[in-house]
């Protein structure tokens, strides 16, 4: 495989960083790694294989002999930025919500819907999922493929790296300050997030469900490539720094048991079953965190429904849920398309 010229859009950011470490962690063939932040991040140093590479201003001539372009900066920068660098030339993987749900731009995870990759040549743009419909659809895929899903209810319980570097910090001081005895300062969210759990992830829209909310209906309706399954979604934050973890009933249209469930999802590609409940084991977001797979347990027949299973999904949001994802597509791309 040949080397690539690439480029890491918010590289200072929580995804950023990330991006970084799995390009090197998975050695993808890079000929040349450009780091890309906005001004006040301009000269920081950054590491990749060993060598500092110094982070340079976006603009408008960034993308020129840019090839792969990975952007996690924000929808906004997204929004201005993603045309000008495919019109370079460069395939942008896109990180943001910006154009997830645009008719003729791909929504992918490599271990779903692969194939719908080559749809790039649309607009020379790849969306990348939000990070807790990613680890939930390389759950549902095995499952829909067998018996097809007719509704998903999830509830998800996310770590704050999810909202980025300032959340984590504030979790951090946050925590520190109530051990002190000291008042906590609130500034990422509404709320305290130490010791609390926040049931609002992004914006309240007209109907009552938060945007992040509405993004697991909508995408995953889209990568599963099924407009017809019925999902609804509760979003939650919780004081947990790295790993998602989401609580997901399904209704499927022929009976599955929870036997098949584990075996169908035991040879699924990313997947890792842990369940063991009579030794207490079953997926945690600290043994998550820093792992490329999507922990799948607590896998039991909802004794409510002829056609119901229960489980219990935790993936690392940083990772499967952004990087790690991007970077999967990207590997795609330079082995099959480019």
């Amino acid at each position: 495989m040949r080397e690539y010229t690439v480029a890491v859009v918010g590289a200072t950011g929580a995804v950023g960083n990330e991006m970084i470490s799995v390009l090197e962690e998975r050695n993808f063939p890079v000929s040349r790694l450009k780091l890309l932040a906005s001004e006040r991040s301009v000269g920081k140093e950054l590491t990749f294989k060993g060598k500092s590479l110094f982070v340079e201003m976006l603009d408008e001539d960034s993308f020129a002999g840019v090839e792969i372009g990975l952007f996690s900066a924000g929808g906004s920068i997204s929004e201005r930025y993603a045309p000008i660098a495919a019109a370079a030339g460069c395939v942008v993987i896109d990180n943001t919500s910006a154009f997830r749900m645009a008719p003729d731009v791909p929504l992918i995870v490599p271990e779903v819907n692969p194939g719908a990759i080559s749809r790039y040549k649309n607009r020379g743009i790849i969306a990348n999922p939000n990070c807790s419909t990613i680890q939930m659809v390389v759950a549902l895929k095995p499952i829909h493929d067998a018996v097809r899903i007719k509704r998903v209810v999830v509830s998800t319980y996310q770590a704050v790296s999810g909202t980025g570097k300032k959340a984590i910090a504030e979790l951090e001081e946050q925590t520190r300050a109530l051990l002190n005895g000291l008042k906590p300062v609130i500034k990422v969210y509404p709320h305290q997030i130490a010791f609390n759990c926040l049931p609002q992830i992004d914006v309240f829209l007209d109907n009552g469900y938060t945007k992040e909310e509405m993004k697991m209906v909508n995408e995953t309706k889209k990568i599963l490539d099924d407009p017809g399954i019925a999902v609804t979604a509760t979003t939650v934050r919780v004081p947990v720094f790295y790993g998602h973890s989401e609580s997901v009933n399904i209704e499927t249209e022929r009976k599955i048991t929870a036997e098949r469930v584990k075996n169908l999802l035991s040879g699924a590609p990313g997947v890792k079953v842990v369940d063991d409940v009579k030794n207490s084991q079953y997926p945690l977001a600290i043994n998550a965190a820093g792992k490329d797979d999507t922990f799948v347990g607590r896998i039991r027949e909802d004794e409510s429904l002829p056609n119901g299973i229960n489980m219990w999904i935790v993936s690392d949001n940083l990772r499967k849920g952004a990087a790690l994802n991007a970077v999967q597509i990207a590997e795609i791309l330079a082995r099959e398309y480019l």
